[in-house]
Parts: structure tokens; sequence; C-alpha cells
């Protein structure tokens, strides 16, 4: 993607020029009630002078009598994450995508960050951030008192909570501080500042948060009991569609384009028993406790593994179970295409496939070409995946310790030398150069437990706590210090910190031109501290738990 800079009418995750045509979707214009006692007719008070309570009027029946409630027996359905996180954010901040605030802090600009910055506004000690997600422009955020805390672009209202806010007026014949920035200026503190969305905007919860996801222009949250709630809106190749497909039909209906957005938090209709959510783009997955997966949002791409027509694409807003899909364990989303790991261990793939970044070879280097249904990727077979991330035309998943890597790799998305890969695991466009890659592992990379992908770049993380990134670097956005692209996997420094810290980098997430990483924090020195499958192992117990763990998988020889 060429390093322009964002708008505030334009989706961050577009598909940029050096695509060319056909090869992806046009860009976005922008970016029961309980059952009550009944009180029955009273008894004539008896006549004594020890009744221990007197009615002012013994016609009027006495008030039911309140029941105490009853504690639920069934454990919930999903437990929220508990180890607090700090916060670091890298990349282009132009429109408050960091959380920095709208002003300086340290002398530091809050607009553009060339190497992960812990944000300050958001100190694991107070603020406590337990889990965080990143979309075109904004981020989400858990806190471990159970706010949700939002920031970034609010234009189509993904940020969940009111921000209007008046921008002081300029004196441009009047002299200017020289340390005034232009850009910082136009920063709005209700937008760039991590602000929490008022709890009375969720209505009656029953249950706790446990997990946040963002899509381009949308924002979800599921909660312990197994509901999603959602705000925002999904935008199509033409433009704005809306949020639900009963808010869509009376936007078109009315011509009141506002009922297009939802702009404070709803809850997504017909999802019930929900453990895991993933957000593409666009569209949105969420797999339940019988791996049922649901899909909704756009299906231009078949993302939504179902064919939608034209004038009935409001309906695909509405959540639909995904056919032809045997019990599934693990979801992730790419930009236009999705993912499903079976309960067997089989990674099931559909949707946008033009550079193979479903990892079926079909239709591969084609114009528009698609996985309508979802498909068995059989380069995964015999593989055990603990993590799998979709970029816009890439993918990557993390097995046993290793990353395999397949789909668009002419812009370093691959992390691999691809003059030393046998000609059979690549496909060469017109020029002879190579293109689209199998699913390859990637060497010199082990102990990886998690991967993520932006646009064109990707980051691992190691049980060790640390992040290796690579790909497209523009707006700093892998996190390396440099604009430049860089080839193959390059360990991630922060920026300076106190004598004996060290940066514990557990999630990395990205976002349009920006990424956010977070970790427990900890001291030089100590490693490892995480498991294969992402506990926190802390202390000197957590120490000898992970030895036993390694020990085990080194006799499996894993």
């Amino acid at each position: 993607m060429p390093a322009i800079k964002p708008t505030r009418t334009k989706a961050a995750t577009n598909t940029s020029a050096k695509n060319g045509p056909n090869q992806g979707p046009k860009p976005a214009a922008s970016k029961s009630a309980a059952s009550r006692s009944t009180a029955s007719k009273p008894k004539a008070p008896k006549s004594t002078s020890k009744m221990k309570r007197q009615f002012p009027d013994d016609s009027l029946p006495r008030p039911a009598k309140r029941l105490k409630p009853i504690s639920p027996t069934a454990p919930p359905l999903n437990t929220p994450p508990s180890t607090k996180l700090r916060i670091y954010v890298v990349g282009d901040g132009e429109s408050g995508e960091l959380g920095l605030g709208p002003h300086p802090i340290a002398g530091k600009k809050p607009t553009s960050v060339k190497r992960p910055r812990l944000n300050p506004l958001l100190p694991a000690a107070t603020v406590g951030v337990v889990q965080i997600a990143a979309g075109g422009m904004h981020c989400v955020a858990l806190t471990d008192d159970q706010q949700i805390l939002t920031w970034g672009v609010n234009d189509d209202g993904a940020l969940g909570r009111d921000t209007t806010w008046q921008a002081p007026v300029r004196d441009v014949d009047g002299g200017a501080d020289e340390g005034d920035s232009e850009d910082e200026g136009d920063l709005s503190p209700k937008e760039s500042t991590p602000i929490a969305i008022p709890r009375e905007s969720f209505g009656a919860l029953s249950g706790l948060f446990v997990q946040v996801v963002a899509a381009d222009s949308a924002s979800f949250a599921l909660t312990s009991d197994g509901l999603v709630y959602g705000w925002g809106t999904f935008r199509s190749s033409d433009g704005i569609l809306g949020f639900t497909t009963a808010n869509a039909l009376e936007a078109n209906k009315t011509n009141n384009l506002k009922k297009r957005f939802q702009r404070t938090p709803t809850q997504i209709p017909f999802l019930t028993n929900i453990v895991s959510l993933a957000a593409g783009n666009n569209h949105v997955l969420a797999l339940d406790t019988r791996g049922s997966v649901f899909a909704w949002g756009i299906a231009e791409q078949h993302q939504l593994a179902r064919h939608v027509v034209a004038r009935h694409r409001t309906a695909a807003l509405t959540p639909s179970r995904v056919a032809n899909l045997p019990p599934a364990k693990l979801i992730a989303a790419g930009a236009y295409h999705s993912f499903a790991v079976a309960e067997d261990g089989a990674v099931y793939a559909w949707g946008a496939n033009g550079f193979g970044q479903t990892g079926v070879p079909s239709g591969a280097g084609e114009s528009d070409a698609i996985i309508p249904t979802p498909t068995i990727v059989e380069a995964l077979r015999g593989h055990t995946i603990r993590s799998i991330a979709g970029g816009e035309h890439h993918s990557l998943a993390a097995t046993q310790g290793q990353v395999l890597i397949w789909g668009r790799c002419d812009d370093n998305q691959a992390g691999l030398d691809l003059s030393a890969l046998p000609p059979s695991s690549l496909i060469f466009d017109s020029r002879s150069r190579p293109r689209i890659l199998a699913p390859t592992i990637i060497p010199d990379l082990s102990f990886i437990y998690k991967v993520s992908a932006g646009i064109d770049n990707s980051f691992a993380i190691t049980s060790h706590g640390t992040a290796y990134a690579w790909g497209f670097g523009a707006n700093y956005r892998h996190a390396l210090g440099t604009e430049e692209n860089v080839a193959v996997p390059t360990l991630v420094r922060g920026e300076a910190k106190p004598r004996g810290e060290r940066d514990i980098f557990t999630v990395a997430e990205c976002g349009g031109q920006f990424s956010v990483l977070a970790g427990p924090g900890g001291v030089a020195g100590e490693r490892p501290i995480m498991s294969y499958d992402g506990k926190v192992l802390a202390g000197p117990a957590g120490m000898e738990k992970y030895k036993l763990l390694l020990a085990s998988r080194q006799e499996l020889g894993q």
C-alpha cells in the first residue's frame, strides 16, 4: 500500500493502487421477563400488641414477599481476561488512532511514532486494559473493571459514544506559537483520548464483557453469557450499507441516511451462546458453544460463505450460520476472507482469493477469484494451528512454535527470501516475478504462539514475550523504526526505557496505518513468560510449568 496520508473520508484498509485492476473490492467511500410471586389477599391481623408490623389500611393487600435472588448454578460461558496490559502504540496517529490525546506529552508528538511507545494515558496499574483490538482507524479496549474504552475516528459511529467537539477558531493573521502543530491542533480530544462508553448505553447487561473486536468502521463486544453487542456501520464497494438489516431498510425507505449508522451499542440479534468473535474489514464471524460459525456484514467477496443478491444485500447484515462447515474451535478473518479451524484440526477457508490468501490454490492469480463456500486448506493438513490471521491479500498461522505464511508476496509480505524457494511453491506475474506464495514455513522463527496481520505487514509473538515484524513499512506501521519495507522477520524494540526494565509483548494488533502492541511488563532478563495457549506464566511456579510444557513437547517431537 502506498504511503498516502490518511483522510477522514477513506477506509484505512482500502485496496491500494498497487493492487492493479480487478484484484480486490473497490475502495470504500470512507472509511424474558422473570416470573414474580403474586401477593394473595392477607388475613385480618390478630388482635395482639405483639404483632410485628401494622398496616395503615387493612383493606389493602400486603406487599409481596421479596424473593432472594437465586445464584446461577451453571458457570458462565466465557471468562473475562484478567492480566493488566501495558499498551504500546506505533505508526500514524493523525486522526487520533494512537490514543495519545490531542497534545504532545513530554515533548513527544501524538501523531507519528516510529517505535512502540508506551501510552501514558493507559497505565496498567490504574486503567488496567486486559484486551485490545484495532480497526481501520480506531481502537477499542476492555479494562479489568469492565469499561470499554474507544478512541480514533468516529465519523461512522465506530467509537460508540458522543464525540461532539467544537474546534477552536484559529487566528490566521495572528502569530501562532512556533511549537504549534497544525495536525495536532486539529485533533479532537474526544476522539484522540481513550474514553469509556457510558455503561447505560448497553442497557441491562446480564453478563460481563470478555472480548472486543474491531472492523473498519464498527466495533463489537462479547459477554460472559454469550451475547454480542455492536456499533458503527458496514461499508460496501458502493458506500455505506448500514449496521442492521432493519435500520438499513428503514434508511432506504425514508431516505434518512442517519439510520445507516449505529452510534451507540445495540445487541446483535439471533446470536446466543457465543464464545468467540473475529472481524474483517467489513464482516464479522461468531463461534458458538456447538462449534457453529455465524457471519454477517458485507458479502461481496463471499466472505460470509453465502450468496447474497444485490437487491437483497441488506439481508447480509443479519447473522446467519455458515453452512457446509463441521464444528469449529477457532475462527479468524482477513480483510475479505475467513477461516475456521475444525475440531479435528482441519482448516477451512472462504472468501476473496485473487492472491491465494485463503490458502486454497483454486483461482489464485485470477481476477476476482473467490472461494464461495468453506473449503479445506489441504496445504495445512498435519499442522496443529494455534493462531491464524489474515491481512488484505496474505495470511499466516502459528503452529506449535512455527509460522506458516501464504498469499501475496510481491511487497515483502512473506518474510522469506523468495529466491531460495522452489518455483513450485510460487505463482509468477507476467514479468516472471514471484507474486503469490503457497503455505510455507518461515525459517528462523521459533517459539511462536500468536500471529497477526495488517494490510501488507505481519507480527509474530514468541512465548518469550518478544515480537517479530516484517512487510510494508509506510507510516512505521511495522514498528521497526523505518518506513522502508522489511523482507524478513525482525525483532521489535520499543522506545528507550528505565534501566532494568524490558518490553514484554504478548499481543499485536494491526490497524490501517498503525499498530498496537501490549504486554504485562517485565524485568530485563526475565524469560520465558508465555505458554502455547497464550496464558501468562508468571513467577517461579509459572517458569517451572513452562519448562515441563516444553519438555513434554520435545518428547513428542513437537
